[in-house]
């Protein structure tokens, strides 16, 4: 193959031919953004470049003090011409504006697969399947362990026991992240339920940007304007994890907790965590998954990164005879998600 279409920088993954980063961890002069959560689409750059779904959340995620950044979109499969590179994004089922950056150069073709997931998901586009001859993949969940049980299941499970709480008098509190896993479940169980959930303020901001880009969830309600002594049994609330053993629990009364998240499949991390409760549901790939998109794509090269990127690329080598490799980037993957 000719020389490498993207290298590593300081400031992260560059494409010299184009002359721009993607998802880069330092401002830079122009960054090409795979989606909106803090750990891939930072402030400070001078231009961006990101999918058109999902806009409005990037507008919120990338304002500084000094206004709102300048962002230009693309609609999924739409090419543009970037320096000696085409480039374009297809989706990549993680949330809401959710991509896979295709890069075409002198004939080769590289693909940046930024986080995804193959499961179904009613807010965000299904994953695409894009062949290349380098793949660029995540492996927050690259463990064989790592294998989902059926969504629909999970979220039936959440409603129950949401119902089992109320009868017994107590409030529900579902840690979720704020961007995407929150928006996902709110759809999920619009199909089981039309009763009001209430947000933390960081979660129902967000909530009001899928909604205004046409996401039908559940009614929510933020917890803040809520009067003081308010009985809260028998309702849900959902709040990010980074809540958790804060003074804003007080005002619940009697609770339980649970976590909505791929690492809810191991035992030992809930009670880690000391929840009541664990839903195992992820906006990543497992490791079928993950293994399965390489075989699609049909790449000859795999670079893996963040997560655990040194067991799926020991395994492809070796299992699969592919040329594999770990490319190191500082992204925590579900983990460290908002």
């Amino acid at each position: 193959m000719t020389a490498p279409l993207l290298q590593l920088t300081n400031e992260g993954l560059f494409c010299p031919a184009g002359g721009f980063h993607i998802d880069p961890w330092e401002p830079v002069e122009r960054a090409v953004l795979t989606h909106g959560h803090g750990d891939h689409a930072r402030p400070g750059s001078t231009r961006y470049l990101a999918p058109e779904p999902g806009r409005s959340i990037l507008d919120k995620r990338l304002a500084t003090e000094s206004g709102a950044p300048t962002i230009d979109t693309l609609r999924y499969g739409e090419r543009q011409t970037i320096g000696d590179v085409s480039l374009s994004f297809h989706p990549a089922g993680h949330v809401l504006g959710s991509a896979q950056v295709r890069l075409e150069h002198r004939g080769e073709v590289w693909v940046v697969t930024g986080d995804y997931k193959r499961a179904a998901d009613p807010t965000c586009a299904p994953f695409e399947v894009v062949r290349c001859d380098t793949l660029v993949t995540e492996a927050t969940f690259a463990l064989p362990i790592y294998r989902w049980p059926d969504a629909t299941t999970e979220v039936r499970a959440i409603a129950s026991w949401w119902r089992a709480n109320a009868e017994a008098g107590r409030a529900s509190l579902l840690y979720v992240y704020s961007l995407g896993k929150a928006q996902r479940i709110l759809a999920e169980l619009s199909a089981l339920t039309d009763q009001t959930v209430y947000t933390h303020g960081a979660i129902e901001a967000l909530v009001e940007r899928y909604r205004d880009e046409g996401v039908e969830m559940l009614p929510t309600k933020p917890v803040q304007p809520e009067p003081k002594g308010t009985d809260w049994a028998g309702r849900l609330v959902m709040a990010p994890p980074s809540v958790r053993r804060s003074r804003w629990l007080k005002r619940f009364g009697d609770h339980e907790t649970a976590f909505a998240s791929g690492w809810m499949l191991l035992r030992a991390t809930r009670k880690q965590r000391g929840l009541d409760r664990g839903f195992t549901l992820s906006d990543h790939a497992d490791w079928p998954a993950l293994i399965r998109t390489v075989q699609e794509s049909e790449a000859e090269r795999v670079l893996c990164t963040h997560g655990r990127p040194e067991v799926l690329a020991r395994f492809l080598r070796e299992e699969r005879g592919l040329d594999a490799a770990v490319l190191a980037t500082p992204y925590a993957g579900e983990e460290g998600s908002e």
